[in-house]
């Protein structure tokens, strides 16, 4: 792979999920891995933050478990969360040049609208709460946005993502001439 490639996915948000996953399946760690088609030692190797995994053991431990890969990788969430350019929860395969970066799995029943926008420098953008339960998702294309609720806004460029309640108030400001930015509004 090249340098570009993101820095890899902390082993130790993998390990904790696979103990959370396999504990509510009621699974042994050598029903797991005989399910999965991997070394129980691999396994074990892996629930110890250690061992280095790759998409297809991810994906093939997930299918076993009955969960989607997202939820083996998808790292601790705070009440904002920011991914910028070339981070983020990054596995990569064993099999191509290929590497699978996170940024935001979908809850079962959740909708979503996705809008692209475009600012420009002058006066925020101040929004009322959304509905109970909104969670707003937004990458920056081009230029710099200072987006997120109110007291926690957080300034962002190309290529960064930030996740965040929308039921609260919330701002976005264009800090750069021509700034656009995709924006998912998730509503449970």
């Amino acid at each position: 792979m090249t340098s570009d490639v993101p820095p890899r996915l902390p082993l130790d948000w993998i390990a904790a999920a696979l103990r959370r996953e396999r504990t509510r399946a009621g699974l042994s760690l050598s029903e797991l891995a005989k399910r999965a088609g991997i070394a129980k030692s691999t396994l074990s190797q892996l629930e110890a933050a250690s061992g280095n995994p790759s998409v297809e053991t991810l994906w093939a431990l997930g299918v076993a478990l009955g969960v989607p890969f997202s939820a083996l990788v998808e790292p601790p969430v705070s009440s904002v969360q920011v991914i910028r350019a070339g981070q983020g929860p990054t596995v990569a395969s064993e099999k191509a040049e290929y590497a699978a970066t996170l940024l935001s799995a979908s809850p079962p029943g959740a909708r979503r609208d996705i809008y692209h926008l475009w600012a420009e420098p002058g006066a925020a953008r101040e929004s009322e709460p959304h509905i109970p339960g909104s969670v707003e998702h937004l990458i920056v294309s081009t230029g710099r946005l200072k987006a997120g609720p109110v007291g926690e806004a957080v300034e962002l460029g190309p290529g960064d993502y930030m996740t965040y309640r929308g039921d609260v108030p919330h701002s976005y400001e264009a800090l750069a001439p021509g700034t656009t930015f995709v924006l998912v509004m998730q509503h449970v």
